[in-house]
């Protein structure tokens, strides 16, 4: 595959519509820690990255391309993090919409999940252990090694 440096190199970038492209970079950046690599036009869009290995376009509402609506989900985010308590506490102490506190799941997982200032769904998770999925009622044999 080509590399391009105009584009970020994860294999799924997600595009999210936020009212304001330069309010959801701030605030992105500010409450999660995510970093501007480059910017589009004024307050076109914006590709942001998540971590190491992870991006997502910020990008403006223009015609059906609109921000989620109030109290409908129609997807939800979820990023891996080292330490999900320290991001919890630090998008809370910025004063973010909690939609679940942090809780360790049966599959070996804490999560946290949260809403940004558009209302897209933010879920963050750190493995606590490894766990087959036949010890919590899944089905399959996992992802290969």
């Amino acid at each position: 595959m080509i590399t391009n440096r105009s584009v970020p190199s994860a294999t799924v970038i997600p595009v999210l519509v936020y009212p304001d492209v330069r309010a959801a970079v701030a605030w992105l950046t500010d409450v999660f820690g995510f970093v501007e690599r480059v910017r589009i036009g004024v307050d076109h869009r914006s590709q942001m990255q998540v971590g190491t290995d992870g991006a997502v376009i910020v990008a403006d509402a223009q015609g059906d391309r609109q921000p989620p609506g109030p109290d409908t989900m129609s997807h939800l985010l979820k990023v891996r993090v080292a330490d999900v308590d320290a991001v919890f506490e630090q998008a809370r102490s910025r004063g973010v919409r909690v939609l679940e506190e942090p809780i360790d799941r049966e599959y070996g997982e804490r999560e946290c999940t949260v809403a940004d200032l558009a209302g897209h769904r933010w879920q963050f998770t750190q493995t606590l252990r490894d766990v087959a999925p036949a010890e919590w009622g899944g089905g399959g044999t996992g992802w290969p090694s």
